[in-house]
């Protein structure tokens, strides 16, 4: 279990860069750099150590990051300037349960039982008690309606992207291939940056721009040095993130039963707390924080209900 609590952590860190660097040089941007160096490791490994692109799993894979990380990661990066680490995270890791549950039922025909549903509207109460009014009062309501809505499109993204993932694993073992995780994220961080690439794109063509009410006072300072200031927690958001926190979920899953792991993981949006507060200097409400704990306690029975029932009996 020490590399499925290693990965918290490391995901934990990732998304406070990631607030970092999307207050410092806007969300787009963020996303395509982290995305750009963690593409860059993973491609190290995948063409090192296994078979690159190879495999009848590839498209699959491709579509999982366009969804997944491209989607996904978009809503996040585009949440995290508005919301801040904690509340962003709270609402994407916890909504991306039932979605993907609700996906997997619809596409996959994976059935919903009682225990899972219930679960489902713990999750969901959890995330409306932290959300309620007066809960966020130092945000223009504009500004946490337009975050949650990103939450939200971050948390349909990474849902779906995860269920067909599922799939391309099927297709790989019914091909009688094998794929190592870091390959797989490699496949997958391909759909992402290519998606991150085109926002960026339209970013830079001012076809998009970031609110004036979220930008970070560091916008003040001229470019060069900003890149000075912003390089480091870049590095960091990637290496954390996408590179070593997915490294070690896989390593996680090898040694660990899939359900643990998940519920592990699932926790992130409490580690993030600490963090949130020491960086972003957040002040927390005991409401606030007792609806991410509802939330979170959610996730983790849906994740145990999910594969007890998945499992062989």
């Amino acid at each position: 279990m020490f590399a499925a609590f290693l990965a918290t952590i490391l995901f934990t860190i990732s998304v406070t860069c990631g607030h970092r660097t999307a207050k410092l040089i806007g969300g787009v941007e963020a996303n395509f750099w982290r995305l750009a160096l963690a593409t860059l490791f993973l491609g190290l490994w995948a063409y090192l150590g296994d078979s690159g692109l190879g495999g009848d799993a590839f498209p699959i894979f491709l579509i999982s990051g366009l969804v997944g990380i491209g989607v996904g990661d978009a809503g996040l990066f585009q949440a995290l300037p508005r919301l801040g680490s904690r509340l962003s995270l709270l609402i994407i890791q916890c909504v991306t349960a039932p979605i993907a549950a609700l996906v997997e039922w619809l596409w996959l025909g994976t059935t919903l039982g009682a225990p899972q549903i219930f679960c489902m509207i713990l999750i969901l109460a959890g995330v409306g008690i932290a959300l309620m009014p007066g809960e966020h009062l130092h945000l223009p309501r504009r500004v946490l309606t337009v975050g949650i809505l990103f939450a939200l499109i971050g948390a349909v993204g990474n849902g779906s992207g995860a269920v067909i993932s599922r799939k391309a694993y099927a297709v790989a073992h019914a091909s009688g291939q094998t794929i190592d995780g870091g390959t797989a994220a490699f496949q997958r961080i391909l759909g992402g940056l290519l998606i991150a690439a085109v926002l960026l794109l339209v970013a830079k063509r001012q076809f998009v721009r970031l609110p004036e009410d979220v930008e970070d006072v560091f916008d003040t300072t001229s470019a060069r040095d900003k890149w000075r200031r912003i390089w480091p927690w870049v590095m960091m958001n990637s290496v954390a993130g996408q590179t070593l926190g997915v490294s070690c979920m896989q390593w996680a899953l090898e040694t660990t039963p899939t359900g643990i792991v998940m519920s592990i993981v699932a926790l992130t949006p409490l580690t993030v707390i600490p963090f949130a507060r020491v960086f972003e200097h957040e002040k927390i409400t005991t409401r606030s924080l007792a609806g991410g704990a509802l939330a979170v306690v959610g996730v983790v029975g849906l994740t145990l209900t999910k594969y007890k029932l998945a499992a062989p009996h």
